[in-house]
């Protein structure tokens, strides 16, 4: 089939066509389309006025586009990634070349441009969860019930914000997340499991619920745990809960010199440009180096979190040289050449 027999699909139409057709999660499908907005950008700047216009020196000319914005490397080869999974659906309508997919050539990352080492530290989430446990007017917000719930379980958002009223049990206090479409969990069921916290977290959930939480239902009848004055929480809203409860200056001073009362990064809007904030990936980052930390196994820690033990070595594991010589210093403390019993 030549160019001029195939039909006619705009870089917009065919955007548009395979995210509303891909049956991923919610989170991969919006991954997909915010990916793709660089490059209907650039096809329309270069003048591509349908997808079989593309070939192989096109793509090659998105790519240095890409490069030239000064993307980070993990971020360019996510974004040729998402044009490679479009390419091959295209592909599949006979909308473009057979093969086109793979005149994309990924770049080859370091295990450094691969994961990112924000965190929030183990002293820094101590001393905010201790602000909001004694915070007369902040204790059982919705900041403070996320933040115990991020730095204590390790999970994504969506397990959160998947979480119904019911799925609380204050008697055991126990966490039970479950894959509920709409909701839903990363892997689906795969991801299903329950979680007990500890009796600081449980007070927290209880006066949340007691106090604080909006008693309202979601779109579906449901009753979230985490809610607003509208219903269930957006993943958008909890992360702005998130910045905002990870701010420093809300129990010490500023590191940045800002007076808290005038500073714009305390409005919800701007919380995540104040550069001390964190998001959920790195409150989540820095919880399960910490649960490392303290003793639990690679194992343990993935079902806590929804990880495999390989996807936390490589991506969440983070700890600093003090640290990793602190797990290291039981089986090396008595390592004597002169110490018999360690060579047995």
């Amino acid at each position: 089939m030549t160019d001029r027999q195939r039909r006619k699909v705009s870089p917009e139409k065919a955007v548009r066509r395979f995210v509303s057709r891909h049956d991923g999660t919610e989170n991969t499908v919006r991954s997909y389309s915010n990916r793709l907005q660089d490059f209907l950008l650039w096809a329309d700047e270069y003048g591509i006025d349908h997808m079989h216009d593309l070939d192989g020196w096109a793509i090659d000319e998105y790519r240095e586009y890409l490069e030239a914005s000064e993307n980070a490397p993990t971020t360019i080869k996510g974004k040729l990634t998402a044009l490679t999974q479009l390419l091959k659906y295209c592909e599949s309508l006979e909308v473009v070349e057979d093969g086109l997919h793979e005149k994309v050539e990924l770049p080859t990352l370091t295990k450094e441009e691969e994961t990112s080492d924000e965190k929030l530290e183990a002293d820094e989430a101590s001393r905010l969860l201790e602000h909001f446990r004694n915070s007369p007017r902040q204790r059982g917000t919705a900041n403070h019930v996320l933040l115990e719930l991020m730095w204590h379980v390790g999970g994504r958002i969506s397990c959160f914000r998947a979480l119904d009223l019911g799925d609380w049990y204050p008697d055991e206090r126990k966490l039970e997340f479950r894959h509920r479409p709409p909701t839903r969990l990363k892997d689906g069921t795969e991801h299903e499991r329950n979680v007990v916290v500890s009796e600081g977290v449980a007070e927290a959930i209880d006066f949340w619920i007691e106090r604080e939480r909006p008693e309202k239902r979601d779109d579906n009848g449901r009753k979230p745990l985490l809610t607003t004055n509208h219903g269930r929480a957006s993943e958008s809203t909890i992360r702005f809960w998130s910045y905002l409860a990870t701010q420093p200056c809300l129990y010490r001073e500023c590191p940045h010199n800002r007076d808290r009362p005038s500073c714009p990064y305390t409005d919800r809007s701007k919380s995540s440009k104040c550069p001390s904030s964190r998001a959920p990936h790195a409150v989540r980052t820095g919880s399960i180096t910490w649960q490392l930390n303290r003793g639990l196994s690679y194992v343990r820690v993935a079902e806590r979190v929804a990880a495999s033990p390989e996807t936390i070595r490589r991506y969440y594991d983070k700890p600093d040289y003090d640290e990793q010589l602190a797990r290291r210093r039981p089986d090396t403390e008595g390592m004597d050449v002169l110490n018999r019993e360690v060579d047995r």
